[in-house]
């Protein structure tokens, strides 16, 4: 049968246009996409910092396990935002095991905002690397510096450490992997923002030692100190480089909208197969009435389908490789990954995404044609006569159910905290709208071609009877039309302006809640005594260090990090209103926590209650609830003291200091920011700007995955209605060659168009509209969602706009040939 579906796709090549665009943009974006997750699952990391280290002791990630309600257990699993540190303690034990050759303890120090790290002199010995030039740092003045910092022996090099600019002369340069430098080791720990602890250890054995029992022996002593001990490739994992936040996030990315992404292709794929298919009835049932069986025609349609899914594949496949890399250059470009960041060549990825097009094509074509290759063939060509007025009641009652769990499905979907979970759910909620209009689309449009049927005739005379006659005998057949149509509307005025709103009440909830007027900020990061120091310049009346950082918490599916901030309690309601709604802020101290409503609705805590949690680096603690507030978006969804975060954090440098002060206090601080090189006084306004600036970047990605799902609704939609005009070939001819104008043609169908595109508009504006407001609500405590100006007259105006160039052209070519041409055609 393969030779005859190769033959019938030459006579059909409008519909096999349809369907390989759709394939073709399908495998594109899988192997596209596919390629990014592919390379942050393959991504391997080689140990730099401790290449020759036999075991690695670190605290990289906290797990909490939770009991089902079926009574299994699951564990969830989470990488420290901080990076977590262990007890220096742990240094002299470990050397005591016998076997151990030798052992030290990482003194990790951040230096300024550039990206380099420091480490002490013994942390060099487990790189295996030589001294490229110069010597080792023998004075606490001294560094040796990686060869790409630019430096070479007997330079200067200004480091920002805590805050504070020191100057080290650069006794020797090396080749670490890394953009790194090592004091001494008297200095490091000195710089250190973890007094007693240490970022890691490493252990090397005694050659011919037994491997195994010195391991066990590690072990024991790391897992009572809740760390844990990694050996062979895994000790990569301890080294908290920018390749493995970029695997992170390439992988969690492709985890969050994947599998999205995935279900809209398949969705659009086996919309435009089903429909290619209906409109052959004609064909396959002559095919049935002239002894053909139900296998050979369902091995037919398969073959057909398979053939158009491997000439896509054979396009898509290069061009999403291509699309591959370009993504990879811009996040490469904006920050997210590093250049040096292995790209793979989708060694996966194609064929995962080729197998998927053809599977779902081949499973499509098979499902849409069952009813056809089914029936008798004495049957056959009178049941294809009229379309079935009704839809069964299994898909009445399936579509009820999917309507009633989309309903519901708001309180699931945002269990979790942050823009990524939202957008999660407003995308899971959208399809089971979408799914749910898939079911009830036949009675859908049966219940608005009666609604229509007074109306139509008034506004456009006899082609209106037409077209509202059309609407009532085709309910069932436009039901792919209709679904598409809301697919498209609803992607477009739902997940797209919810990026808007989020970054819009970030922006605006920042704005609003910093009273204070003025902001010190410095590249490296500002002392953590530096509020202190300006309260005490003329004129200052409150000022309030801020440090950004993370913590974890419990959500309803495990634990997960969410953002916080620690201040400097004194004076904080006079530089910062966070909308306090339960509480009160001033209670903010040592011990106690202030949350935002979203998350201690997600928790389940209120005030007065006990907030159990993890710092940053792992430190679990158990905080009194002080305040409930509303801005948690501009804010953090966890605000602490400061004293609550010292020395658990990576850097022991504040973000920014907010100042409240009266115009007389400029001078001060103009005197007090040159004194301290790095640092400038910046007003409210200008802050503002820069953490928009800082959004927009940072939703760069989102948009990116976002713009994909609308531009392909979009794109099924097109098919969808191209499909369906071009299967009205004879129909068209008959109307003509019984007397109707072309001109009442052109009318009746710009009457249909209007009845199904505005019921299309309306419940998928009205879709939308629910979807986005929802989650935005449950975000942001705004029960009414921002739509830019121009958004919805871009949504609603550019669907319009597809719907009639993919109809009325294809129509208008359909009746610039003549009639009789056009009446023995079959579909």
């Amino acid at each position: 049968m393969t030779g005859l579906a190769a033959r019938l796709l030459r006579h059909r090549v409008g519909p096999a246009a349809a369907t390989l665009l759709a394939l073709l943009a399908g495998v594109m974006i899988l192997v596209a996409m596919g390629t990014l997750v592919e390379s942050g699952l393959r991504f391997r990391p080689e140990p730099r910092l401790w290449a020759t280290a036999d075991l690695v002791v670190a605290h990289r990630t906290v797990s909490h396990t939770i009991k089902e309600f079926d009574g299994g257990t699951t564990t969830s699993t989470v990488r420290l935002p901080e990076g977590g540190t262990v007890d220096a303690a742990l240094v002299d034990r470990i050397r005591q095991v016998p076997g151990v050759a030798d052992v030290t303890g990482d003194d990790r120090v951040l230096v300024g905002s550039s990206g380099v790290v420091g480490h002490g002199w013994g942390t060099y010995g487990f790189t295996g690397r030589p001294i490229s030039a110069g010597a080792a740092p023998q004075a606490d003045d001294e560094v040796l510096a990686d060869v790409r910092l630019g430096s070479v022996p007997g330079d200067r090099m200004d480091l920002v450490v805590g805050g504070i600019s020191r100057s080290y002369r650069v006794s020797g340069t090396a080749e670490t992997g890394s953009a790194a430098v090592f004091f001494t080791d008297a200095q490091a720990a000195r710089l250190s923002a973890h007094p007693g602890r240490v970022d890691a250890i490493g252990v090397r054995v005694v050659p011919g030692a037994d491997r195994g029992a010195v391991g066990d022996a590690v072990r024991g002593i790391a897992s009572a100190a809740g760390a844990t001990t990694y050996a062979g490739t895994d000790r990569a994992k301890v080294e908290q480089s920018e390749n493995l936040s970029a695997q992170t996030l390439l992988v969690e990315a492709g985890s969050a909208f994947g599998g999205y992404v995935l279900l809209l292709i398949v969705f659009v794929v086996a919309g435009t197969i089903g429909l290619s298919v209906r409109h052959r009835r004609r064909d396959l049932a002559l095919l049935r009435a002239v002894a053909a069986t139900p296998g050979q025609l369902r091995r037919m349609l398969i073959a057909e389908a398979a053939l158009l899914a491997l000439a896509a594949s054979a396009v898509g496949a290069p061009a999403g490789l291509l699309a591959a890399h370009w993504v990879h250059g811009q996040l490469v470009g904006r920050g997210f990954v590093p250049a040096s960041f292995p790209m793979t060549g989708g060694l996966f990825a194609v064929p995962v995404a080729v197998g998927t097009a053809v599977l779902v094509a081949m499973l499509a074509a098979l499902i849409a044609g069952r009813r056809v290759t089914g029936i008798k063939p004495v049957e056959a060509l009178g049941e294809i006569a009229v379309e079935p007025r009704r839809s069964g009641r299994v898909r009445l009652v399936a579509g009820v159910l999917t309507l009633a769990a989309a309903g519901t499905s708001g309180a699931f979907t945002l269990g979790g905290t942050g823009p990524t979970a939202a957008l999660a759910g407003a995308v899971g909620m959208l399809y089971l709208f979408v799914i749910a209009v898939a079911l009830l689309a036949p009675r859908i449009n049966a219940h608005a071609a009666r609604l229509l049927t007074p109306v139509l005739p008034r506004i456009w005379q006899a082609s209106g009877y037409l077209a509202a006659a059309n609407l009532r005998a085709n309910a069932q057949g436009m039901a792919t039309v209709l679904t598409a149509l809301v697919l498209s509307v609803g992607f477009g005025g739902s997940v797209w302006f919810l990026q808007t709103n989020l970054e819009r009440q970030t922006i605006a909830q920042s704005a609003a809640g910093t009273l204070a007027e003025r902001v010190l900020v410095a590249s490296g990061g500002l002392p953590t005594d530096t509020a202190r120091e300006v309260r005490e310049l003329a004129g200052v009346r409150a000022a309030t260090g801020v440090r950004r950082t993370q913590v974890v918490v419990r959500s309803f599916d495990g634990i997960e990090p969410v953002g916080a901030q620690a201040v400097d309690p004194a004076g904080i309601t006079s530089t910062i209103d966070l909308g306090v709604r339960e509480g009160d802020l001033a209670d903010l101290r040592a011990g106690a926590v202030a949350l935002s409503a979203t998350q201690a609705s997600a928790s389940g805590w209120d005030v007065g209650d006990q907030a159990e949690l993890w710092l940053g680096d792992g430190t679990p603690v158990k905080l009194e609830v002080v305040a409930i507030y509303g801005r948690g978006l501009g804010f953090g969804d966890v605000t602490l003291a400061a004293e609550t975060v010292a020395a658990h954090t990576a850097g022991a440098t504040d973000d920014e200091v907010l100042i409240s002060a009266s115009p007389d206090a400029d001078a001060a601080l103009a005197a007090w920011s040159a004194g301290h090189p790095g640092s400038q006084v910046l007003d409210a306004a200008t802050r503002t700007r820069l953490v928009g600036t800082d959004l927009a970047l940072g939703a760069w990605l989102n948009r990116l995955l976002i713009g994909v799902m609308v531009g392909y609704a979009a794109l099924a939609a097109a098919t969808t209605m191209v499909l369906a005009a071009l299967a009205r070939r004879r129909e068209l001819a008959l109307l003509q060659l019984v007397g109707v104008t072309r001109r009442q043609i052109r009318g009746m169908v710009h009457a249909e168009q209007a009845g199904l595109l505005g019921t299309a508009l309306l419940i998928g504006a009205t879709i939308a509209a629910l979807t986005l407001g929802a989650i935005v609500n449950a975000l942001t405590g705004s029960p009414i969602p921002y739509v830019p100006p121009l958004g919805w007259v871009a949504v609603l105006g550019g669907t319009t706009l597809l719907a009639l160039a993919t109809t009325v052209w294809p129509v208008r070519r359909l009746l610039s040939a003549p009639p009789i041409d056009n009446i023995g055609v079959k579909e």
